[in-house]
């Protein structure tokens, strides 16, 4: 496949579908080169333990599924089945205590006692204008907002939780728990503005939306853009490695689902000299190492509500998960580490047989680490679920540097592929309003290395694609990306 065509997309993770099919929905003939055998980048599933049980390669749960302005256009809850736990996360801490984040965030405020108004204070002008939140963090931050009030309330918001005032609201233990578990989700030392930011961000479409969980595994996801895509003619090749822009054959646009640090080495004294340095300086953060389970049971968890948690952050109070992210950042890996678990199969019966589960955890490490994580999480989830170790029938590791080697674009083991920073979310990985092009004529970033990072929203591929439509072929109303059946409105 060496034809020309109107636009060319390296790597087929979901940002790179995502303007796959922006760009084929606007007519243009799309293809696709992944390194892969197949594709999906993050959003894989696979048999990682034993037959029958499906496991979700890297993205498990995804809070912006429902949120994402592109997957609100794309439609994606019509082309696949998301299933929303009964509580979206939940958090337990010793003595068989736990917080619950109902969808309902004035159910979840009447189970934190004293701290149940402080936290509803807190999240419920953003739960309520979800739609302005994600329009105001979807995009590069280098514009003035369209909905300033919401940007100014959840620029107070970042300041309190980003800041050591950050219990100043609070009385007791579970709420400030919490929202520590969800923060730290950036991997990265807390308190911070970019771990608030992003806690609070997911916090607010937890209680607005859900954290919806695909039937079938995150592959569902893939499966349904590249279906779209092929529906329109595009082309998806696998197993084609791109090392050097000159080997793509001409096309008027070239959309890299990349990191900066690729971008550089494949492109090389094509890119101008300042910006060479600007690719150079981008800074990738701390790691993930992962661990999946194959269970002969539910986790026994000794607070039984936190079986209808789909996600459940493990690591103890805030003060506690602080620490071990400290510890991360500061290169060690933490005696009690903060584990993030995934239960799929609470929800989603064809993850396992019947009976069986499925458990999806992974914790913080620090970059390029080459340890097996599986002892530390078992630990940790034992504490809060005596009986664990009796459930498992068999697991599947990976390292920080296993998860480079599956994904390139995690490097070290970083899953944001770059430090999510308050600087390298402004600068990411330039500072402008249109960080997705890049100097080179018709060549344009759109991995989670550009703005808004990381996650699987689509956005990073939707935003480069429109820059594309725009400067490339004159398009200026990006396209409709909506299933052909839609049914026509009365």
């Amino acid at each position: 496949m060496t034809d020309a065509v109107d636009a060319i997309v390296v790597g087929a993770g979901p940002n790179g579908l995502a303007a796959a099919v922006t760009l084929a929905r606007a007519g243009l003939s799309v293809r696709v080169y992944e390194a892969a055998p197949t594709p999906g980048g993050g959003a894989r599933t696979e048999e990682l333990t034993l037959p029958g049980y499906l496991h979700d390669v890297c993205s498990a749960v995804h809070p912006m599924a429902l949120a994402s302005p592109f997957f609100r256009g794309f439609e994606l809850e019509r082309r696949i089945e998301l299933r929303l736990p009964p509580i979206s996360y939940g958090h337990p801490l010793d003595g068989g205590r736990a917080g619950l984040a109902w969808r309902d965030l004035e159910r979840t405020a009447e189970g934190l006692g004293r701290d149940g108004a402080a936290y509803a204070g807190l999240l419920r002008g953003l739960a309520a204008h979800d739609d302005a939140l994600m329009d105001l963090i979807g995009s590069s931050l280098v514009r003035v907002p369209r909905h300033p009030l919401v940007g100014l309330r959840f620029g107070l918001a970042v300041l309190e939780q980003g800041s050591w005032a950050w219990n100043a609201r609070f009385r007791e233990e579970v709420a400030p728990a919490m929202l520590a578990g969800v923060a730290a989700h950036a991997i990265r030392p807390m308190p911070s503005p970019a771990t608030a930011g992003a806690g609070l961000v997911l916090t607010a479409l937890a209680h607005a939306r859900g954290w919806p969980i695909p039937v079938g595994g995150s592959g569902a996801i893939v499966g349904a853009m590249v279906d779209d895509l092929r529906a329109h003619g595009g082309e998806v090749v696998t197993d084609a490695a791109i090392d050097d822009l000159a080997a793509l054959p001409a096309a008027r646009a070239v959309v890299l689902d990349v990191t900066p640090r690729a971008l550089d080495r494949i492109a090389g004294d094509r890119l101008p000299d300042r910006y060479r340095r600007a690719l150079r300086g981008f800074r990738y953060g701390n790691a993930a190492a992962k661990v999946d389970f194959a269970l002969a049971g539910p986790v026994p968890w000794a607070n039984p509500a936190l079986a209808e948690a789909g996600t459940v952050h493990v690591g103890g109070t805030r003060a506690e998960i602080a620490a071990g992210e400290r510890e991360v950042a500061r290169g060690r890996h933490p005696a009690s580490p903060y584990v993030l678990v995934s239960q799929p199969s609470i929800v989603d019966p064809t993850r396992a047989p019947d009976g069986r589960h499925t458990l999806w955890t992974y914790t913080h490490v620090p970059a390029g680490s080459t340890v097996d994580p599986t002892e530390a999480v078992v630990r940790q989830i034992e504490r809060f679920a005596p009986g664990f170790r009796d459930v498992i029938l068999t697991s599947s590791a990976r390292s920080a540097v296993d998860l480079e080697a599956d994904n390139p674009n995690y490097v070290g083991g970083d899953i944001a592929s770059g430090a999510p920073s308050l600087m390298q979310l402004v600068r990411r990985p330039v500072i402008s309003p249109d960080p997705w092009r890049t100097p080179l004529s018709g060549v344009y970033l759109a991995s989670s290395s550009t703005p808004p990072g990381p996650g699987v929203h689509g956005l990073a591929g939707w935003n480069a694609a429109r820059s594309a439509l725009q400067h490339e072929f004159g398009v200026l109303s990006p396209p409709d990306l909506a299933p052909e059946d839609r049914p026509a409105r009365g």
